[in-house]
């Protein structure tokens, strides 16, 4: 996958999406990526993208497979996240923390629950849509400072709820 340039736009539509907000170019089912993303406020995009690419490339993944970012609607609009989309070339899924907290997931963090309400981000955003957990959560490791971002990736699943309730909602 060709990233887009810098820019830190956030503009987030994947070539050939209708940019209606439901993700023409997301292509539902199929064996395609939900990279599951947890960010502190004011993280870089360069921290987010980092992680991404690094976890895709140490589970043999390629970046032309992930079909969305998914991430705690609170965290949708964070510069970091929105520009990673846009670099990465797909939309970003935004799920309510409540749906969040029902998703299973392998592990969790009392301090998370306490500071958005939802024990996991990224390995629950990434299985909402109803994925299978191909990566567990990963965290980023800047020099210097505390991780700012985590992430997990699913496949088979849309980054849409199916086999959880409620609903998730995109933006571009």
């Amino acid at each position: 996958m060709r990233l887009r340039g810098g820019g830190g736009d956030g503009g987030g539509e994947r070539d050939g999406d209708s940019g209606d907000g439901h993700g023409g170019g997301e292509r539902d089912g199929g064996d395609g990526l939900v990279v599951g993303v947890g960010a502190s406020r004011g993280v870089p995009v360069d921290e987010v993208v980092e992680l991404v690419l690094e976890t895709l490339c140490a589970a043999g993944l390629c970046a032309d497979e992930v079909r969305v970012l998914a991430t705690l609607d609170t965290k949708a609009a964070e510069p970091g996240i929105a520009a990673a989309a846009a670099r990465l070339g797909v939309p970003v899924r935004a799920y309510p923390a409540a749906l969040l907290a029902a998703v299973p997931v392998p592990g969790g963090s009392a301090a998370v629950l306490a500071a958005v309400g939802t024990p996991s981000v990224a390995e629950a955003a990434a299985l909402a849509g109803g994925g299978v957990l191909v990566v567990p959560r990963r965290t980023s490791r800047p020099v210097g400072r505390p991780a700012g971002v985590t992430c997990a990736i699913a496949r088979g699943g849309t980054g849409r709820p199916g086999a959880s309730a409620g609903t998730g909602r995109q933006t571009t």
